[in-house]
């Protein structure tokens, strides 16, 4: 019988095998629409203004990354975390809108440690016969020439198929076989009030 601790390290080690082959399918969506794609190196654009959805698994491995920080960047992190609390007490409305914690100088301090959604940011994929776009293509980058924003619609012959939701890519048939219980999934801000 495996105790609580021993329980999260061998779930977060099942965690870190999904998102090997998790990661290999979404290099293979990326370079399917690179010629629709602007995301770089130094592009935040996605990081700047979200919520984030993120479950308690993902959190936890967020967590893990977050140790191997140094003692300053740890203390810089805190600090946005403190600041955008307080933003959000102060806002006092049900969705609130802010820049992630974890980016520092547009770059995101546990890049290796991100969340689902931080990876599958940029990407169009069919939800429920509709195509989900990135909100970069409202700024005119990736898939904007494809997007007609009056009509609000998109000529997309090869759209991705997969829904890449963070509950749906947590919670399906592929992610059974690796056995990891992802747990609720709530805004990244939530997780530190």
């Amino acid at each position: 019988m495996f105790n609580s601790v021993q329980m999260g390290i061998i779930m977060l080690s099942r965690y870190e095998k999904f998102l090997e082959e998790f990661d290999k399918r979404l290099a293979g969506y990326f370079e399917l629409h690179k010629e629709y794609l602007h995301c770089k190196k130094g592009c935040s654009d996605c990081c700047e203004i979200g919520e984030y959805p993120m479950s308690r698994l993902e959190m936890e491995y967020l967590m893990k990354g977050y140790t191997t920080l140094s003692p300053e960047m740890q203390k810089q992190v805190k600090q946005n975390i403190d600041k955008i609390s307080a933003q959000k007490a102060a806002a006092k409305i049900d969705r609130f809108m802010y820049q992630c914690p974890f980016l520092i100088n547009k770059e995101c301090v546990l890049y290796k440690y991100r969340g689902i959604v931080c990876r599958t940011f940029g990407l169009a994929y069919v939800d429920a016969g509709k195509v989900v776009l990135p909100e970069c293509v409202n700024r005119g980058l990736n898939y904007s020439k494809l997007y007609n924003p009056d009509k609000k619609e998109i000529f997309i012959n090869n759209p991705i198929k997969e829904n890449l939701r963070t509950d749906k890519v947590l919670k399906n048939p592929e992610t059974e076989q690796y056995k990891i219980e992802c747990g609720i999934i709530k805004p990244l801000i939530e997780w530190f009030l």
